[in-house]
């Protein structure tokens, strides 16, 4: 069977990698690779309402998203970051194509529970696999947003992770890799910062708990664990940064920190 994966990306890390980064992704799509990438776009969104002058509210750490709102994320999302990942990929002389998920009804989504208070924010029911499959056929990294779709045609805004976990599982991909601007997970042992090569959901929230996970890493990891979804068994945090670090987690691992659910 071929080796894909599937990456998950914030939309304005991916934009700042370097052109190494994407060198690795066309050369592992030459071999045979097959690569999806989902990406976000948090900074990005929140600019543009400012610039646009649109207020936001936020409800227990996620933003409200109200008609305006939803207008913008698809515009900053499914418009100018998820072309600019198009672009970058192109120019390195792999092949990628665009989609958000409501294109061909690829993420199916239905509110969530708490929606009377965040508004169209979405859970993810279901992936239409034959999309990517088909993308993926003609010789495209797939590039997807991560906007939602339910029958009637409403739109929502789904959380990157959490829609990246959906696609990897709907993919059979049990491994999925997360590309941040940090190495991995940082434990000090006598006194140095080292990457810890592997740890558990449960570790994870016993590092919170104490203090040794702290400040901007918290979302970061937690972001990690939300894309343990269906049949994701682990999840590789690897910095962008890091020479052939695509390469490197999918030909031999030893990279980065896995996460392993339980």
């Amino acid at each position: 069977m071929e080796q894909r994966f599937v990456m998950k990306c914030g939309g304005s890390t991916l934009a700042a990698l370097p052109d190494s980064f994407f060198a690795d992704l066309r050369r592992l799509q030459a071999e045979g690779v097959r690569p999806v990438i989902v990406h976000g776009g948090g900074p990005a969104i929140s600019s543009t309402l400012e610039k646009l002058g649109i207020e936001t509210e936020f409800v227990g750490g996620l933003r409200k998203t109200t008609g305006d709102v939803l207008d913008v994320v698809e515009m900053v999302l499914a418009g100018a970051i998820n072309k600019e990942i198009v672009r970058k990929i192109q120019q390195s002389g792999a092949k990628a194509l665009g989609l958000s998920g409501v294109d061909g009804m690829l993420i199916q989504a239905q509110p969530v529970a708490n929606a009377v208070d965040i508004g169209y924010v979405g859970d993810v029911t279901d992936v239409n696999a034959e999309v990517i499959e088909g993308v993926m056929a003609m010789g495209y990294i797939p590039v997807l947003a991560p906007i939602g779709i339910d029958g009637a045609g409403q739109r929502y805004n789904i959380n990157a992770d959490t829609a990246a976990g959906a696609v990897a599982s709907r993919l059979g991909v049990e491994r999925m890799i997360v590309v941040t601007d940090v190495p991995g997970i940082m434990k000090t042992v006598d006194g140095q910062k080292k990457v810890l090569p592997s740890i558990t959901v449960a570790e994870i929230d016993e590092m919170i708990a104490s203090g040794e996970i702290y400040g901007g890493m918290i979302p970061k990891v937690r972001a990690a664990v939300k894309c343990l979804h269906g049949n994701v068994r682990e999840v590789v945090i690897v910095s962008g940064e890091e020479p052939n670090v695509l390469s490197r987690v999918v030909r031999e691992g030893g990279v980065g920190t896995v996460i392993a659910g339980g």
